[in-house]
């Protein structure tokens, strides 16, 4: 488990660690790790320091860097005796050793390495002046001289919480992350600032002292449900799927989810399309079977999606309402998430289930059901997610950059899977598809949702690991990927 834990749970346990040497031990890690990144010793090392407890970190590293004869020179342009006083402190050791401070980036050097030490955890709104423009051109001069940014703790310029980007923000190849991780370094514009990430835990053991705010999804939440098949099987034995969707023109929504149930597993997958020039076989996949649909809310399933291309006509409205009133675990997404956020007679429908329902909006999906903006949805992620469970009574997935997964009763998880390969149309019917074929094959929703998303996201990855995408990758090769990558896990 790779616990989460947000800026406030944060505080206290470094609180409750006032007299442990915390600043020392984290500018010992960054310098650590610096030292690896540098590879032409020729070119000097510049830290960037802020005002606060970050620049105390990169005090500490600047020191230690300098001991180990690095050439090492430093921007601080604060006021020392407005230092926190543990920076305070590890600025008066950095000048005691012989170290001094530049008020600007000297410009007539090229860099070995660049560490940003400016802001850390606590920052909550854009950098200005003077430190917007040192970040910016610390991501130029990375850029030019193809050198490593190091960022400790968290980005200059990221939400560490939200992972929203506030305004010019470091762009860099590696962070290190003090004491846990943090949410906003996995999610939202977190991933395309944060570069590798490392923990230095800084010789403590939070998830001993606090609970963890969110966790990681990882392979052990699943674990025990990937087992391999007895022998003595047969179709019924793993469930049959049920698809409502594919109204005309968007067929193909519907063919995508069902073939992906079929091939994680699904002992019978039945598509009831809308469409009424609707082919009555898949080609590409003739083992589905086609319904009317309103014959398919009489079959006898283990499983319902709902909404790949359901659209929102009348009769995709009445569907919806009955499929609500099957006993089954159901998957809505989609069309079926746009009418649900305009109909409000359905989401009564919701409450008085006993069997889950499992929601999968992407972000503007979202909005629209919590009847805000897309951008209020993207600038607190996990706030969002958890308020969608909370109003629906559902498991949610909210898809985009760190798939935010919220469980009914609070809890929450960040995926760390996928690629910008997943970025095209098709792929969230293909999620819907795997996490319906587990639920048919008895897995509990929870679980479900956690192994269809990192299933999901592990797929691309797969294929851009053996060079297909992520530019151009497909909905459809998605499926088989996952096939290859589910059957990989349960041979583990």
């Amino acid at each position: 488990m790779t616990a989460l834990y947000l800026s406030p749970s944060l505080r206290q346990i470094e609180a409750r660690h006032r007299d442990a040497p915390l600043m020392q031990r984290a500018g010992a890690a960054a310098a650590e790790w610096a030292a690896e990144l540098v590879d032409q010793r020729s070119r000097p090392i510049l830290v960037l320091t802020g005002p606060g407890n970050n620049g105390g970190d990169a005090f500490e590293a600047a020191r230690l860097l300098r001991e180990s004869f690095f050439d090492v020179r430093l921007v601080f342009a604060g006021d020392p005796a407005r230092l926190p006083a543990d920076a305070r402190a590890a600025y008066q050791r950095f000048v005691a050793a012989g170290g001094a401070c530049h008020d600007e980036i000297p410009s007539e050097s090229h860099w070995s390495l660049i560490i940003d030490g400016l802001f850390g955890i606590g920052l909550t709104r854009a950098p200005e002046d003077r430190y917007a423009a040192w970040i910016a051109t610390a991501n130029q001069l990375a850029r030019r001289d193809r050198c490593p940014l190091l960022a400790l703790d968290c980005p200059s310029g990221l939400n560490a919480n939200t992972g929203q980007r506030l305004g010019l923000a470091i762009e860099a190849s590696h962070t290190l992350s003090f004491i846990a991780a943090k949410p906003g370094l996995l999610t939202a514009d977190g991933p395309d600032h944060c570069g590798e990430l490392r923990i230095a835990d800084l010789e403590l053991s939070p998830d001993k002292e606090l609970a963890a705010d969110g966790e990681l999804v990882c392979h052990s939440d699943f674990a025990p449900w990937l087992k391999p098949r007895p022998r003595n099987s047969h179709k019924g034995s793993f469930g049959s799927v049920g698809v409502l969707g594919g109204s005309k023109s968007m067929v193909g929504a519907a063919l995508l989810a069902g073939r992906a149930a079929l091939k994680l597993g699904s002992g019978r997958v039945y598509l009831g399309l809308l469409d009424p020039d609707a082919p009555a076989v898949d080609a590409g996949q003739p083992e589905l079977m086609f319904r009317r649909a309103e014959t398919l809310l009489q079959t006898d399933l283990q499983a319902l999606a709902c909404g790949p291309g359901l659209g929102n006509s009348g009769e995709a409205v009445r569907l919806l309402e009955q499929a609500l009133k099957c006993p089954l675990p159901i998957v809505l997404d989609a069309d079926a998430l746009n009418i649900l956020a305009t109909d409000g007679r359905l989401e009564g429908n919701l409450y008085n289930r006993v069997a889950p329902v499992i929601l999968t909006p992407h972000p503007t999906e979202a909005a629209r059901l919590l009847g805000c903006a897309t951008r209020e949805v993207q600038a607190d992620r996990i706030t969002a997610a958890r308020e969608l469970a909370r109003r629906y009574a559902c498991h949610i997935a909210l898809k985009g950059c760190g798939t935010v997964i919220a469980a009914v009763d609070g809890r929450w998880w960040l995926n760390s899977t996928g690629n910008p390969g997943l970025a095209t149309a098709g792929t969230g019917d293909v999620l819907t598809g795997l996490i319906a074929a587990l639920l048919a094959q008895g897995w509990p929703a929870e679980q479900a949702l956690l192994a269809g998303v990192h299933l999901h996201g592990a797929a691309a990855d797969h294929l851009v690991a053996h060079g297909i995408g992520p530019i151009g990758l497909t909905a459809g090769e998605i499926i088989d990927a996952a096939r290859q990558v589910f059957n990989g896990w349960i041979e583990r």
